[in-house]
């Protein structure tokens, strides 16, 4: 097989313009792994580059690819490589850049480990972005005992971290949509609190605060406690500069520095996460399953809100 069909995009715009094309499949490099993608899911910074808000970065040569993560099977592997066999379960993140919703990816090593073996690689394909919550906790130093905020607990990173925050022994209070409150109390959150009813002035002091919304970051800040540590993982789209400009001041000046990261996930990550959720510490929140044919509809749906886990576009 020479191509493959791949989630394209001619020009920046409303999910409308995504449609699945036909592209070459990847020939394999030195030190590479081919994997068949069986199913990936829709990530809030395909949304940004989509419509267009990374420009400057993201350039206007047109066809653009879509899609980060990814769960399938080894179709071929590079004869320098040992210790992978084709047919073998992996999940992974691509190395800053895009093309995973497609049939096939080519990865090194380092991006990929073993999928988890309790777990459908469709369902899979919803929880690698948990090793974003895995380097926030360890940014904020997470410990048995702490109590933990987590803003947008319902959502794709979020809801797996408060399953993670949980195995770690802290106090998790989530916050998230009304229609959420059950989801989240039901892995793992202590607290659960409506967003459209509870304001940061009604909550209590935190040692850490995880931040997958990006909005407000100077009031919530405001309830950390002496030597509480902040992580933020969203920046709001709406007051990008202001955004980004509150989270480089913070890291000199007050009382707890604001912390932001974008994750670029490798092996050891990868196979510690996939430790998680073959002990039962973490399981996947699905919301919808996409056939790839629909991944317009999966943008135009995570970009409305209200998501209970992630959108996954299933390929195979």
């Amino acid at each position: 097989m020479n191509t493959m069909r791949a989630a394209l995009h001619d020009s920046y715009g409303p999910p409308d313009v995504l449609y699945v094309g036909t592209v070459p499949v990847p020939k394999l490099q030195r030190g590479q792994v081919l994997v068949r993608v069986h199913a990936t899911s829709v990530n809030a910074g395909e949304l940004y580059t989509r419509a267009g808000r990374a420009r400057l970065v993201t350039g206007r040569t047109f066809p653009k690819r879509t899609g980060i993560d990814f769960a399938g099977e080894v179709a071929e592997v590079d004869p320098t490589i040992t210790g992978l066999r084709t047919g073998a379960r992996v999940w992974g993140v691509l190395p800053r850049t895009f093309g995973s919703a497609a049939e096939f990816v080519a990865v090194r090593p380092r991006n990929l480990s073993y999928a988890p073996e309790n777990l459908g690689l469709v369902e899979a394909a919803s929880l690698p972005v948990g090793t974003t919550a895995l380097t926030a906790f360890r940014k904020a130093r997470l410990d048995a005992g702490q109590r933990l905020l987590v803003r947008g607990g319902s959502g794709g990173v979020g809801s797996i971290a408060v399953q993670l925050g949980k195995a770690l022994g802290a106090h998790v209070t989530a916050l998230a949509g009304t229609r959420s409150l059950d989801l989240v109390r039901e892995l793992g959150a202590d607290e659960a609190h409506s967003y459209a009813t509870t304001g940061p002035s009604d909550l209590g002091r935190f040692d850490v605060i995880l931040d997958t919304v990006g909005t407000e970051l100077r009031s919530f800040r405001r309830l950390l406690a002496p030597g509480g540590r902040m992580v933020s993982i969203a920046v709001d789209l709406d007051h990008i500069a202001m955004s980004l400009g509150y989270l480089l001041a913070s890291t000199v000046h007050g009382r707890g520095r604001v912390r932001f990261f974008s994750g670029n996930p490798q092996h050891d990550l990868l196979a510690e996460l996939a430790g998680y959720v073959e002990r039962g510490a973490i399981r996947p929140v699905v919301d919808t399953v996409h056939p790839l044919a629909e991944i317009a509809t999966a943008h135009r749906a995570l970009e409305a809100g209200g998501v209970r886990g992630k959108h996954v576009i299933q390929v195979v």
